[in-house]
């Protein structure tokens, strides 16, 4: 055992320092509330398509991808397959709308199509989702950092350590952020990917050299162990089974496509990046370019997660002395790599954590200033100096929210009884819950011209109930029987269906 050292330490601290002053430093000057959310839409393509990869990858994908490999298989891969499908009709459906339009946010279209209220609705169950959802990312970012807490000797709860790294990741990432805006999210996107991409690699090939029995044995092992396995048709599985196992091929290829166009179509998070864009090609090539970059990104954190289960004979994590799975790859981390190593992957890990985080904290307040126009400026000389002054105290507000929903989150999932999922999969499934109602809403839009607001409303809202009886859950327990449990990639399916067809019915019969 090795051990991480002081120059590892000095290297995550010089990160942290350093990735805050290259944030305020290429975010260049704001002049308006457009400067700082749409970066005066003169974003490059390619700093976009690197910007959507590093914002949705996060350090769920980091630390719980390779978690899933260990415990699994590469099942998972076959999700990233959808993921392609799903941002080839965005780029070829959605986002001509969208420049059409001339629209600041997501949630504009739906203003346009179905009113002002829908659209501050929408806006809010975006908000909600982004929340909750990253309030699971960031918890999962603190675990590094708390394991580096309890090396410097830090005596405490496993709580109270969780909120000290929480709220060291959030406050660095709140700084650039908050002075910077989207150029300043979208240029530290860049750098944070390429960070960590290279701690990934070589995170693999130190596990590689440091095999027990070498790497021919461990495959061999691997493939007794049916680590190898990809494809899952689920054909023996009766259909209550088959609906509840989320990497059977046709779940997770449909369910990713449909995710993917929820996520990258309908979630702010992204469709921020692609308005920053000066053309609908640039932006285009950025979204179908990240579908590809994504494939390849998670085979290689999978891929991490199967030469760590050779690594450790296959040792279940409570052997290893664990409490979840998503703790194995940080333990290799931090006991097995040589002084200097170890720092580059706990930042590269860092690096993912805080650019959703930036990202997610600015295209909330985007939503807030956008959608739900909660202030009205008297004078016109007022609007620059005034707006961007608001949209820094948007994007202040739910920094801390974040950090308080993180806060959350570590404490359900330090206290749950029994196994815990794994990060990504519960992260996963919060935004697919809301994703579903979202989409459909946008497809009732394209695909229902008679449809209006009224119609648009039944249909959204009965979605959202309707999941909540489909979702494992505390409402699902007062059904009686056992009730269907829907795998998390079929709620954005399930949900934008419902939204269409009770929308299309309801317009249809409309006198």
């Amino acid at each position: 055992m090795i051990g991480f050292t002081w120059i590892d330490l000095f290297i995550v601290f010089a990160y942290l320092v350093g990735v805050a002053a290259a944030g305020l430093y290429l975010a260049g000057k704001q002049k308006s509330s457009y400067d700082y959310f749409l970066g005066a839409y003169d974003v490059p393509w390619l700093a976009v398509l690197f910007s959507i990869v590093a914002t949705e990858t996060s350090a769920l994908t980091v630390i719980s991808v390779p978690a899933i490999a260990y415990t699994g298989n590469l099942s998972f891969l076959q999700i990233t397959l959808g993921y392609f499908l799903g941002r080839v009709v965005v780029a070829l459906f959605f986002l001509p709308q969208y420049f059409q339009h001339n629209l600041e946010t997501a949630y504009s279209f739906i203003g346009q199509r179905f009113g002002q209220w829908l659209r501050q609705a929408s806006s809010l169950t975006f908000m909600i989702t982004r929340l909750l959802a990253d309030g699971v990312r960031v918890f999962a970012c603190a675990i590094p950092v708390a394991m580096i807490i309890q090396f410097l000797g830090f005596k405490a709860s496993p709580l109270i350590i969780y909120a000290l790294s929480i709220t060291v990741v959030s406050l660095v990432t709140l700084i650039y952020t908050y002075l910077g805006g989207i150029r300043a999210v979208i240029w530290t996107d860049t750098l944070q990917l390429g960070l960590y991409l290279g701690g990934a690699i070589l995170a693999l090939v130190l596990i590689l050299s440091r095999l027990p029995q070498g790497l021919i044995p461990a495959l061999v092992f691997l493939k007794e162990k049916k680590k190898f396995s990809l494809f899952s048709s689920g054909l023996s599985l009766s259909l209550k089974e088959f609906l509840a196992e989320p990497y059977t091929f046709l779940v997770a290829v449909i369910g990713g496509a449909f995710f993917s166009i929820a996520s990258h179509g309908t979630d702010q998070l992204i469709v921020q990046r692609l308005l920053a864009t000066k053309k609908l090609a640039s932006s285009q090539k950025a979204l179908i370019g990240s579908g590809l970059f994504i494939i390849g990104q998670f085979a290689l954190f999978l891929g991490v997660g199967l030469f760590l289960f050779a690594f450790y004979q296959g040792q279940p994590p409570s052997e290893l002395g664990l409490a979840t799975s998503d703790e194995v790859f940080i333990k290799f981390v931090v006991e097995e790599m040589p002084p200097g190593a170890s720092g580059l992957i706990i930042a590269s890990i860092l690096a993912a954590a805080m650019s959703t985080l930036a990202s997610a904290i600015n295209s909330l307040a985007s939503s807030t200033f956008f959608d739900l126009k909660l202030f009205t400026l008297k004078k016109q000389g007022q609007w620059e100096a005034s707006g961007l002054r608001l949209s820094r105290l948007f994007s202040l507000f739910w920094g801390i929210t974040i950090f308080l929903a993180a806060l959350f989150f570590a404490h359900l999932q330090l206290n749950s009884p029994g196994k815990r999922p794994a990060v990504i999969e519960l992260g996963l499934g919060i935004a697919s819950y809301t994703y579903g109602g979202l989409l459909g809403l946008f497809l009732l839009g394209l695909l229902c011209r008679k449809a209006g607001q009224k119609e648009a409303l039944y249909g959204f809202f009965t979605a959202l109930v309707t999941l909540l009886f489909l979702v494992k859950g505390p409402i699902q327990t007062l059904l009686p029987g056992e009730g269907l449990a829907l795998a998390w990639p079929l709620y954005v399916v399930v949900g934008s269906a419902i939204v269409v067809i009770v929308g299309g019915f309801a317009s249809f019969f409309r006198k």
